[in-house]
């Protein structure tokens, strides 16, 4: 029996904590008055910050969530109603195909039953039994994320937020910071993950700093006959179509961004996807304003110093505090914690808006279909936590968002061109999510010490960091 299977003969429930509760029980171990000084109102965003994690499903995090549109059952490849069984923290060692392949195959056009199809594996990776072999089939209680619950009783939390693409991190990357993962630019974007190519400097990236190494791309839409996933090309994993970045270059130089992120040869560099822009990763200037992640920390907290907090910053981390399976969900959620607590406590919490999201479903179940808008996505729903005191309190939002509408507040936010179609009609999460005349007060939380609350650089040795 796997770790999952015996914690979810238990059935364990989520308890139904009362946002009082959860509001007395705050601290942080500097001390800081969970009350901070208030912001004072009307407010406004002048800080816009894209916390992007790894491969989780909304019913996977919050399918027990109450009044948010989750699922506590699945559908199997048999046509099978089944419990959707408790997640084990590390995915008993295994990591779930989440591949362009894979993705459509258990969305099986829009029926989303063929997830215990998918392939898992791992170098410890212990199968499940029967539909459970796979680990697609499982989800977390509120009891092993507690401090995630805490931001969505207390901020914002996403019901209707999609990934961009039905397929793996690298293409969802791209459209993080572009709206798009290469079509509209070439006529074939990116559907997987880079393979192949000469890693002369063993950065273990993927883009520009590999030689020869190249992406699956869409030549043709997939089409809902059989296991058809379209007509598939192949590109440069080195692109130089126009990012937010450019954007912000180009067209309001009052402002700047920053992106944090592992660097090369650290564990999680893959997921640092401005290296697959070749007018940023080629440009010295640009290039510079890509830092270490472990710095944005002290930058949140330091005021206007050698390193302010610039007006749009994207945030990866490495593999072991990404979530990204087999990696330890508890040690993810506390490193998030430790970066909203930093925002909280620093001098830009007035000022700034956190949206916290994953980047691809990571092989995990969700019963909610994504519509099909350009052959590429969306892709299967997303966990989205909106953190400000601009955001609602304690709001479900189901408005339809993709990883386009980030980039459209910001865009609306500081007067910027839309990039493509896909972010020139997408949903603004302004409209719903925020209110500028009323304060939401800071939210401090504790990280969980059941497990460590520091990220490493090194690779994990459970987990072969390919992303398939």
């Amino acid at each position: 029996m796997t770790e999952s299977e015996a914690r979810s003969s238990k059935r364990w429930y989520p308890r139904a904590t009362a946002l009082t509760a959860l509001l007395a029980a705050t601290a942080l171990a500097t001390g800081t008055p969970a009350w901070g000084q208030a912001c004072g109102t009307p407010g406004s965003i002048q800080h816009v910050i894209y916390l992007i994690k790894e491969n989780r499903t909304f019913d996977n995090y919050f399918g027990t969530y109450p009044l948010a549109n989750g699922a506590t059952m699945g559908k199997d490849s048999a046509g099978n109603i089944v419990p959707l069984i408790q997640a084990a923290d590390k995915n008993d060692g295994c990591d779930i195909s989440h591949k362009w392949q894979a993705a459509h195959m258990a969305y099986d056009c829009g029926s989303m039953d063929k997830f215990d199809l998918i392939t898992n594996s791992g170098k410890n990776c212990v199968k499940g039994t029967g539909v459970y072999a796979n680990h697609s089939l499982t989800q977390f209680y509120q009891d092993d994320i507690p401090n995630y619950w805490a931001y969505a009783q207390h901020f914002v939390l996403g019901d209707n937020m999609y990934s961009s693409l039905m397929g793996p991190s690298f293409p969802n990357h791209l459209f993080t910071v572009s709206a798009q993962s290469g079509g509209p630019a070439t006529g074939a974007g990116a559907v997987n993950n880079p393979t192949g190519g000469n890693d002369v400097n063993d950065t273990d990236g993927w883009g520009c700093d590999v030689p020869g190494q190249v992406v699956d791309t869409l030549v043709s839409p997939a089409i809902c006959t059989g296991p058809n996933y379209g007509t598939l090309g192949s590109h440069s994993s080195c692109w130089s179509f126009t990012t937010l970045p450019d954007e912000i270059n180009a067209k309001n130089p009052a402002i700047d961004w920053r992106y944090y992120a592992p660097q090369a040869g650290q564990s999680g560099y893959i997921w640092s996807v401005l290296n697959a822009f070749s007018q940023i990763r080629n440009n010295t200037t640009q290039w510079a304003k890509v830092l270490p992640w472990g710095s944005l920390i002290n930058d949140l907290l330091a005021g206007t110093g050698s390193n302010p907090l610039q007006a749009v910053t994207w945030v990866t981390l490495p593999a072991d505090c990404s979530e990204h399976a087999p990696n330890s969900v508890c040690q993810g959620e506390n490193q998030t914690v430790l970066i909203a607590n930093a925002l909280m406590n620093g001098p830009y919490w007035c000022s700034s808006a956190l949206f916290v999201t994953w980047d691809d479903f990571g092989g995990f179940y969700d019963h909610q279909a994504p519509t099909q808008q350009d052959g590429y996505g969306y892709g299967f729903r997303v966990p989205l936590l909106i953190i400000s005191p601009w955001a609602k309190a304690g709001v479900i939002d189901s408005t339809q968002y993709d990883f386009t509408s980030l980039l459209k507040f910001a865009e609306n936010t500081f007067t910027l061109n839309p990039l493509t179609m896909r972010d020139m009609f997408a949903n603004d999460p302004r409209a719903n999510a925020f209110d500028f005349n009323h304060e939401n007060p800071r939210l401090l939380r504790s990280p969980l010490t059941s497990c460590p609350s520091t990220c490493s650089s090194t690779e994990n040795p459970d987990d072969d960091n390919d992303g398939d």
